[in-house]
């Protein structure tokens, strides 16, 4: 698919004369790289502000809440803020997922995928080593060369490469896996390319399931088809329907989360230099990264009955979009927030959710960043921005930055 598809015309684009309409109307992927100061306005001046009119005549009455304490309370009150609204959006996609799920049966569907992704599995049995090999086969693409654009030449492409590895797919279909991936993000956009994806995905992952549940093996999808509570199993397409979300969850939070890492070290030369030297330091790194620029930077919940959120009434049935990107620059939540700060104290960011539905793979995400970032560290001595090179962070939903390119002095044998 075209970046033409995902991508407004970025010379289009006024940033200083954008206004809140405007930016729900460019899409998830807006190439608007600080939308931070209409945040902080609404912070301040409408922190619960009623954007029905701002939405399609056929759509149902909707709010976006900007400030953390809002976002943190409604992603926390399942019982009051259901997630039925993401099923019968984004699952049109994904098919069943936790993420669209309530209650028994959230609770349910999440015991029985938690054990694919639990630190333990993660940190035993070879997967940092394969999550590590699979780093440095990206990185041997480039590195004879000099110069690369990390967005596209490892960013991108690293943690799809990893889902490809667990899964012992081909590595020449991890192109056309990570398109399907992102294409599922548009589903709001281009029904028909997301759906499309989503269809291409089924096909392809259906028979892997089901050669995995007749003979199964202890890899994440063996775990997943056979794990049981009650005597009942995860069928087949709930299975794929997970793995869809896991290629979605690479194709856009693993890849921005990594960039912003990356963007933020380019930019701070004193402070890519602390991280070489001292690698106790990528975690923070990580950390505040994800705090800084969310990569999943909204997540949409429906009032389950007449509630009000600071004041503001919320009619039941109508929808409440949670701005984490907004709510992880509050003011009145962390100190000089627009600073990117390893060294902070407050850092309790809300990036992977909040209550019951924190991101079950949220150590998936930073195990992979953590590999990622020191492959990277390790490999490419002298790591600098490319001359005449630039790169901005885009996006509304999603944020990332556009570009990476850089040249490195050193090009190490991959260990």
């Amino acid at each position: 698919m075209n970046e033409e598809k995902l991508l407004v015309d970025q010379a289009d684009i006024d940033e200083h004369a954008i206004d809140l309409e405007a930016l729900l109307q460019l899409g998830p992927m807006a190439p608007v790289s600080n939308p931070y100061r209409i945040y902080a306005a609404l912070r301040r001046d409408d922190p619960v502000i009623e954007t029905t009119d701002m939405m399609p005549a056929d759509a149902p009455r909707s709010f976006l809440i900007t400030r953390y304490a809002d976002v943190r309370s409604t992603l926390k009150n399942d019982k009051v803020f259901s997630s039925d609204i993401v099923q019968r959006t984004m699952g049109i996609v994904m098919g069943p997922t936790v993420v669209g799920m309530d209650g028994k049966e959230h609770l349910k569907h999440r015991t029985l995928i938690t054990p694919s992704m639990a630190p333990r599995v993660l940190r035993d049995g070879g997967f940092q080593e394969t999550v590590r090999r699979t780093a440095d086969r990206a990185i041997d693409v480039f590195i004879s060369e000099g110069e690369a654009d990390l967005h596209c030449d490892f960013c991108f492409q690293f943690p799809l490469a990893v889902f490809v590895s667990l899964l012992g797919l081909p590595a020449d279909e991890l192109g056309q896996v990570h398109q399907w991936g992102r294409d599922l993000c548009l589903v709001a956009h281009d029904p028909a390319t997301g759906l499309l994806a989503s269809e291409k995905l089924l096909n392809y992952l259906t028979p892997i399931v089901q050669a995995k549940r007749e003979k199964p093996e202890s890899d994440m999808i063996g775990t997943l088809v056979t794990a049981e509570i009650d005597g009942e199993q995860l069928s087949d397409f709930e299975v794929v329907s997970f793995l869809r979300l896991l290629v979605l969850a690479g194709a856009e939070t693993t890849n921005h989360l990594l960039g912003t890492a990356c963007f933020a070290m380019l930019n701070d030369p004193q402070l890519m230099e602390r991280v070489r030297i001292d690698r106790t330091l990528v975690t923070p790194l990580i950390n505040e990264a994800m705090r800084w620029e969310s990569p999943i930077s909204t997540v949409m919940r429906e009032a389950a009955v007449d509630t009000k959120i600071a004041g503001v009434s919320i009619p039941a049935g109508a929808s409440v979009l949670c701005h984490i990107g907004a709510a992880n620059r509050d003011e009145r939540q962390f100190t000089h927030p627009d600073l990117f700060d390893i060294d902070r104290a407050d850092n309790e960011h809300i990036s992977f959710g909040y209550g019951p539905h924190y991101c079950a793979g949220s150590h998936l995400a930073k195990l992979e960043a953590e590999v990622a970032l020191n492959a990277i560290l390790d490999r490419l001595h002298n790591l600098r921005v490319a001359p005449g090179g630039s790169s901005r962070m885009i996006g509304f939903s999603f944020r990332g930055p556009d570009s990476l390119p850089v040249i490195f002095d050193h090009a190490e044998a991959s260990c």
